[in-house]
């Protein structure tokens, strides 16, 4: 992390109210001291309330709305838990259309504990590989996911963990994110395009 491998990228903090306050301020310690710029983007302006588990603690300032914020504008995004947060960011259609656009450029995705919720919300789970905090394993499941118990997962752009123990790994995997998380070129992905073409062209034909 002392590499600053992250210099000029913007980083979306995506949370509202009664959000973990370590998986907030810890991985957003760790996006900084790398060279990150961060953006706390939250459904209201002003402040929202941290917790520890069931205690309150401190209020963090808003820097952005979600009606302000365009994904565009962003590199990354940064989701962390917090039961009551993830359960009523879910539903909030401007967060899933966030994060739907970060996710659809291939930039990274950092999400830990309960966030992972949005992103069942936002249809992105089919297909995926994540973990998260043991008790939504069913919800991921439901949603086409490929939930695993392990500290840190990466699965593309995706980086994921369980809990506020598993803070330090997903902080390593986290920062290295500028690493893994640029979208493809226009050539690249049109090669792709092309391969799936020629894929399904030569497939034999069914016998009759």
């Amino acid at each position: 992390m002392e590499s600053k491998n992250l210099e000029a990228m913007r980083v979306a903090i995506l949370a509202t109210d009664d959000f973990e306050e370590a998986e907030l301020v810890e991985p957003r310690k760790a996006l900084e001291k790398a060279g990150a710029e961060t953006i706390l983007i939250a459904p209201h302006p002003g402040e929202i309330q941290a917790m520890n588990h069931d205690e309150k603690t401190i209020k963090i300032e808003v820097d952005r709305t979600l009606d302000e914020a365009d994904a565009d504008d962003f590199d990354a995004v940064l989701l962390p838990g917090g039961a009551l947060n993830a359960d009523a960011l879910r539903v909030v259609e401007a967060a899933q259309e966030f994060v739907r656009s970060i996710d659809k450029s291939g930039k990274p995705i950092a999400v830990i504990c309960h966030a992972p919720w949005l992103l069942v919300s936002s249809d992105l789970m089919d297909g995926r590989t994540i973990t998260s905090y043991h008790t939504i394993q069913d919800d991921i499941r439901n949603a086409g996911g490929n939930w695993v118990d392990k500290e840190v997962v990466r699965d593309e752009n995706w980086v994921s963990s369980r809990q506020p123990s598993d803070i330090p790994a997903f902080n390593r995997e986290m920062t290295k994110l500028s690493i893994y998380g640029e979208p493809p070129s226009q050539a690249t992905a049109l090669l792709v395009k092309s391969i799936h073409f020629i894929n399904r062209a030569t497939l034999p034909l069914p016998v009759s």
